[in-house]
């Protein structure tokens, strides 16, 4: 048995990119052992997926003393590391662990002397999704070239957690159940405060049942901007962890919110998924937007360069409210006619 171990140690929206490997590892060599190296607060998501047999936390490994952590790597005795998320640490640990292939991109210096399985092609210059960039690097195990549409069947997340009672009696099966998840821990252009509050009040409240997801943090500032104004919605920041958000949003009906995360999470479950992006590179829908049947994104027709050295970017901005309600409203009438 070949025991491959996916090494992606960054965040939500890029791991969920990155789940979608195993099971296309796993269509081409069902018998092989695929594992996940992670951070711990990724874990749920990861071990969502079925496609894969382990996770192995990289939290844990790190903490170790220098001289110990690749003897702890050797421990499970991995065939084959694939660098999806460059990291100089662990292309070292795998070298001295003596993992037999260690795949990573030659645009890292590094990898140079600590892989012996080098790819080149460049993430940034290429007009490929992150999820078809991250197979990409499979192709040498027998792992065909996917099309977008293709991708979202490729998450596997039979191992999905249970959604708690007190979470599910929030649900409302009469109204269309719709989350907002404003903030992106700064990983995205985000859309203005006043436009969410803006989209909330003419959303009937007869027909929407409309939730704010994020951090305590994240909490904080939405309250402030937007969400005292706006007693019918209900405030869910910081009242969840990672595996009752899954829950939650496979729950619900859908989701509209920066690239982020929580966004990849809905298109990955199948839910009614809606970003919104600037065009402006490397961020732009082309290279992060939701996949799944239902992923949506919208964005303005700009080069948005004036934005690029602006923390409050005109582009999604100019992402008109009445845009946005008129998906969510189209998604609602869909749910009415099932």
């Amino acid at each position: 048995m070949t025991h491959v171990l996916l090494s992606r140690t960054d965040n939500l929206g890029d791991v969920m990119l990155t789940l979608p490997m195993a099971k296309a590892l796993k269509q081409v060599h069902p018998e092989w052992r695929i594992s996940f190296l992670g951070k711990t607060y990724t874990r749920s998501l990861v071990e969502a997926c079925a496609s894969i047999d382990a996770f192995i936390n990289w939290d844990d490994l790190e903490a170790l003393p220098a001289n110990e952590q690749a003897r702890a790597l050797k421990e499970h005795a991995v065939d084959i590391l694939i660098h999806v998320f460059p990291d100089r640490t662990i292309a070292k640990m795998a070298k001295q662990a003596g993992i037999r292939e260690r795949v990573g991109s030659s645009h890292r210096l590094w990898h140079w002397w600590t892989c012996n399985r080098l790819l080149f092609y460049s993430r940034k210059r290429s007009n490929d999704h992150e999820a078809q960039l991250n197979l990409k690097m499979l192709k040498r195990y027998g792992v065909p070239n996917y099309e977008r549409n293709q991708i979202g069947d490729l998450y596997d997340l039979g191992r999905r957690p249970a959604l708690p009672d007190h979470l599910a009696e929030r649900i409302d099966p009469k109204r269309f159940n719709l989350i907002l998840h404003p903030k992106s821990k700064g990983s995205a252009r985000e859309w203005h405060a006043v436009k969410y509050r803006d989209l909330c009040r003419h959303l009937p409240t007869d027909r929407f049942q409309v939730f704010v997801t994020g951090t305590a943090a994240e909490g904080d500032a939405v309250r402030n901007d937007f969400l005292a104004q706006l007693p019918a919605v209900q405030d869910m920041t910081g009242q969840m962890s990672l595996a009752e958000l899954q829950a939650f949003i496979h729950a619900c009906d859908g989701l509209v919110a920066a690239s982020t995360g929580p966004l990849h999470m809905a298109a990955a479950s199948g839910r009614h998924a809606l970003g919104l992006f600037a065009p402006m590179r490397p961020i732009h829908p082309g290279r992060w937007a939701p996949l799944g049947a239902k992923a949506e994104v919208l964005v303005e027709d700009r080069n948005c360069r004036a934005c690029r050295k602006m923390t409050r970017c005109a582009c999604i901005a100019g992402i008109a409210v009445g845009r946005v309600l008129a998906r969510v409203n189209a998604w609602a009438d869909a749910k009415q006619t099932t």
